[in-house]
């Protein structure tokens, strides 16, 4: 009884951010609004573990975030996906401006010791705030040591509807763009299109099965199977190219093959499913504060998240023209630091689904603006912030 009661909790508190999206277009991220509910529920009445007995313990993330990674890759092809080193550059770069900022400014602000325990969370997730966490431990510097999470936690929030906004700004841009250019064959929209067509058209499943052999399961098996594959060639590098990465490269790559289909873990039922399961999981770190260790070090906290945004707006938007990005979408990518994958995937659909009149336009803005902020995410949390981490665990 108390599983499913958790359950429903976690439950309603999704759906509450689903209609508030809703209401307001999007202006209003989902995600934000349910982690200000799960926010006010740890610090109040719900139990620090209510994520887990609702059934989203690690072992369903660990399994969930390779399938939905695997299946992320089905919505792009090789040629989107190699296209985006300019995004992984405006990305790392956003975080190199975040770095340079804060260390310089921060540094005339607070003391040496905030300031670099601040900084790899503020570059990324949770992985380089528990690193932190465990180095401030480690190093006797106990003052600081629920710093690195309390950062992890406060700079998604503000980075949540930011991000909304500016992806906003560019979905309506683009929109205009196709609305303006879909009938002018000669378009860069007319092309997309024209490409896009015929992919499909070439594309050949590698097994013509009859329909009733084409069951949810068997695509769930497919998935799985080459998120095995990707794992299994992830430990074979020792961490050299994170898995979650590899997943997806390996996703767009079995896709391409015909090995799997469209939207695959859509066709089979199940992406919804996990996608909140992986979002209740992120949501459950909100457990690790209360308001007595923000508001001791609320100051801090504010003080350097507004450097830090403050120094990726400075070096994206000077590095936009150059590679060729609109400057609402170079920022964006730049802010995907601040929380990566679910949520940049999140964020991005429910832009998309808002500013889009009819499916074909949703189609065009997703193409054009989700593999930007996936891999952009993957470089900064994935990678960047850990290797940053790692270094400034030495400075401490």
């Amino acid at each position: 009884m108390n599983y499913l009661i958790a359950f429903t909790i976690v439950m309603v508190f999704m759906l509450i951010g689903d209609w508030v999206s809703a209401a307001t277009k999007a202006f209003i991220p989902s995600i934000f609004i349910t982690a200000v509910l799960f926010t006010i529920g740890f610090w109040t009445v719900l139990p620090k573990d209510i994520v887990a007995q609702a059934s989203f313990n690690t072992q369903f993330v660990g399994v969930g975030i390779s399938l939905l990674l695997v299946h992320l890759g089905t919505l792009m092809n090789l040629r989107e996906l190699l296209d985006q080193w300019k995004a992984v550059c405006i990305a790392l770069l956003g975080v190199a401006g975040t770095l340079i900022f804060t260390l310089i400014v921060g540094t005339f602000i607070f003391d040496w010791h905030t300031v670099v325990a601040a900084i790899p969370p503020l570059t990324g997730g949770l992985v380089a705030a528990l690193l932190m966490t465990d180095g401030l431990k480690a190093a006797g510097i106990t003052s600081l040591v629920a710093l690195p999470v309390s950062m992890y936690i406060m700079h998604s929030m503000i980075g949540y509807p930011l991000t909304s906004l500016l992806l906003r700004k560019e979905g309506n841009r683009l929109a205009n763009k196709y609305r303006n250019e879909k009938d002018d064959p000669d378009s860069d929209v007319a092309k997309m299109i024209h490409q896009g067509h015929v992919e499909e058209e070439q594309k050949k499943p590698i097994f013509n099965l009859p329909n009733q052999y084409q069951t949810p399961v068997f695509i769930i098996v497919r998935v799985a199977l080459v998120a095995l594959f990707s794992n299994w060639i992830a430990s074979l590098m020792h961490g050299a190219i994170n898995a979650n990465v590899i997943c997806l490269i390996f996703g767009v790559i079995a896709h391409q093959l015909g090995f799997l289909e469209d939207s695959a873990l859509d066709k089979a039922k199940v992406f919804n499913w996990l996608m909140y399961g992986l979002l209740a999981y992120v949501f459950a770190q909100l457990s690790l504060t209360t308001p007595k260790i923000i508001g001791g070090i609320i100051v801090q906290i504010l003080v350097l998240i507004v450097l830090g945004i403050f120094g990726m707006f400075l070096a994206s938007f000077a590095l936009a023209k150059p590679f060729g990005m609109s400057k609402n979408m170079a920022f964006a990518c730049s802010l995907t630091a601040l929380f990566g994958f679910p949520a940049d995937f999140i964020l991005t659909t429910e832009v998309c689904h808002s500013v889009a009149k009819d499916d074909d336009e949703e189609a065009y803005l997703t193409a054009n603006i989700l593999p930007k902020m996936l891999v952009g995410g993957f470089a900064t949390v994935s990678v960047a912030s850990v290797i940053i981490a790692s270094v400034f665990l030495k400075l401490l």
